[in-house]
């Protein structure tokens, strides 16, 4: 009687989102040892293993186009016994990059799934705010009109917590005018370039990063909002002119 073959792990692997050193020594060691590295840009991917000496056994592709028909070749791949690493061009799989469907297709057949935690842009840029991070909501990227994205922002009101957002640089302007109609003044900040050389943030009411911000800055753009400030809009109140509520403080956390 033939031995069953044990299923391997499918591993979720952060991987740096800028700079090449925020890379962990286990995110290295289990590229090196997977089997299969399931990568969003194949290209992108061989440049990072090659800046760590990771000669990978295979490599092969996993993105948005393609991520529906591989999700069940990958999960085929550990149910036979591989180790496969899945690895997006930045930050984690799964956040606003491929993932998700690799996840479902693996736990929809009871596989083992364990993650390699690494730099993140949303924590990052939370963090970097300085605004209460006890309580937060990431919600990817905004709509590209004007008219949605009042809506978009209008709806997020409810959380009533840190609202942490990506945005193209182009759009940014346009966003922060869009937040200060829907909010008030309140308290944002503006992160560019995570990691890199020129990273910055920039901090204060949203009339203050409009005036900062005229123009699209370059390079990558992380924007959080102090949501839970976020005033309801005043009968008859014009827009951008409601007042600003109170903001909670990152040492007024809950206790416990």
């Amino acid at each position: 009687m033939e031995a069953q073959e044990q299923p391997g792990t499918l591993y979720l692997v952060a991987t740096p989102i800028g700079n090449l050193e925020d890379m962990t020594y286990r995110a290295v060691r289990i590229l090196t040892e997977a089997d299969v590295i399931a990568a969003e840009d194949t290209r992108h991917t061989r440049k990072l293993l090659d800046h760590y000496g990771v000669a990978p056994r295979r490599l092969i592709a996993c993105h948005d186009h393609n991520e529906r028909h591989s999700a069940s070749g990958i999960a085929d791949l550990v149910a036979r016994g591989q180790t496969v690493a899945l690895c997006s061009d930045a930050g984690m799989p799964g956040i606003n990059d491929p993932g998700y469907r690799v996840v479902a297709a693996a736990y929809e057949r009871g596989l083992d799934v364990r993650v390699i935690p690494g730099a993140s842009a949303v924590l990052s840029a939370l963090v970097l705010s300085n605004l209460p991070a006890h309580e937060f909501v990431f919600l990817g990227f905004p709509p590209r009109k004007s008219g949605q994205r009042r809506n978009w922002l209008e709806r997020a009101r409810r959380h009533q917590a840190t609202l942490v957002m990506m945005e193209a640089p182009h759009r940014l302007p346009g966003l922060l005018e869009d937040a200060l109609a829907v909010y008030g003044d309140i308290e944002a900040a503006v992160c560019l370039e995570i990691t890199k050389m020129f990273e910055q943030t920039a901090r204060g009411p949203l009339s203050a990063m409009i005036a900062r911000f005229p123009e699209p800055p370059r390079g990558e753009v992380m924007v959080v909002f102090d949501g839970a400030s976020a005033a309801p809009p005043e009968p008859g109140a014009a827009p951008g002119k409601r007042q600003r509520g109170r903001r909670k403080r990152n040492d007024e956390r809950p206790e416990g």
